[in-house]
């Protein structure tokens, strides 16, 4: 399952329906070729992609379990998601994984290296691993993973994990498109506690101190009463049940805790459904991402019209030298683009 080039598929001759058909069936190399399309910013490929995602919303399936994963660098996601991931392929579930890769801001590369670090996960026949560049969006988050992720649900897999790049509060945007959302962090003194942001901790289901194992099993454990305590001290939301959001010990390495990790997952997203959280949350995603969608076409269209390019380069001269504010220089092109 290479990842591929979207330049270098034929998408153009494609039957859209034909790979609507062979992703129901859960054809691994369909469900490749198709993120291949949807991440493609070609016009014609977008439309493809567009009459793709018309098709399998017209015929839904059973929808898999979304969590999204972030994590301080060197916590080891990595080997995490492939131990948790081994650990559900396990149990006969079908996982897919979406993991997203930094991009340079300077070349726009990435090196996708996640497929090489989660070496036995992506040889499992239950398990799918995609790894997708950044492109420079905000925190971290593709700018077409929400479609991969309807794929990999038309694909029929149960479980869809989403890494995202880093920790910070923009790392909402995972929030945005998953049920749970996990924080994975390392055992640390109690300063560490002082360095994760609030925003984040306010949206954490759960959070899996990782590597409880050996020397800094001790520490792992001080951790995870650190960050039980300061749960303990937030707002208690709406959505929980009792006890959640919660602060567990794991280790990748050994496989401690992931069985309590899942049963809490699954156990908070069970109680979620019944309350009506669940559905309404994710109608609420859709709602969100429809206007993101909309927002984001009207920025191509205003980049796309070589007049306004050019206004707006000029106008944005004259603001970065002082000589017309943000504001009002804003105002002239909106105008503009609403005239034409």
């Amino acid at each position: 399952m290479a990842v591929g080039s979207a330049k270098g598929c034929r998408f153009r001759n494609m039957d859209v329906t034909e790979l609507a058909g062979r992703l129901r069936q859960g054809d691994r190399r369909a469900l490749a070729r198709a993120i291949t399309l949807v991440e493609s910013g070609r016009s014609d490929h977008r439309e493809s992609a567009g009459r793709l995602l018309a098709a399998l919303a017209s015929d839904r399936g059973p929808e898999a379990l979304r969590i999204g994963l972030s994590g301080t660098p060197g916590v080891g996601k990595s080997s995490f998601i492939e131990a948790f991931g081994l650990m559900l392929t396990g149990q006969g579930l079908r996982v897919a994984v979406l993991a997203v890769d930094p991009s340079s801001a300077r070349s726009g590369g990435s090196i996708l290296g996640d497929k090489t670090r989660m070496e036995r996960l992506a040889r499992d026949p239950r398990a799918f691993i995609r790894p997708s560049p950044s492109q420079t969006h905000l925190g971290g988050v593709a700018r077409r993973t929400r479609e991969a992720i309807a794929l990999c649900e038309a694909a029929g897999f149960d479980v869809v994990l989403i890494e995202t790049v880093g920790v910070g509060q923009s790392e909402t945007l995972v929030a945005e498109m998953t049920d749970l959302f996990v924080l994975l962090l390392a055992p640390a003194g109690g300063d560490e506690l002082q360095g994760v942001k609030r925003g984040i901790m306010e949206m954490a289901d759960l959070i899996l101190i990782n590597k409880a194992d050996g020397a800094l099993k001790p520490a792992a454990i001080r951790t995870c009463a650190d960050y039980a305590g300061a749960l303990r001290l937030l707002r208690k939301r709406v959505q929980d049940p009792e006890g959640f959001p919660k602060a567990l010990t794991v280790s990748a390495l050994q496989g401690d805790g992931l069985e309590e990790a899942w049963k809490d997952m699954q156990a908070l997203a069970a109680w979620r459904r019944e309350a009506g959280h669940f559905g309404r949350r994710r109608a609420e995603q859709a709602r969100h991402w429809f206007e993101e969608q909309v927002k984001q076409g009207l920025i191509e269209q205003l980049a796309a019209d070589p007049h306004l390019r050019t206004r707006m380069d000029a106008l944005g001269a004259a603001v970065a030298e002082g000589r017309a504010a943000p504001g009002p220089a804003a105002a002239e092109v909106l105008a503009e683009f609403t005239r034409k």
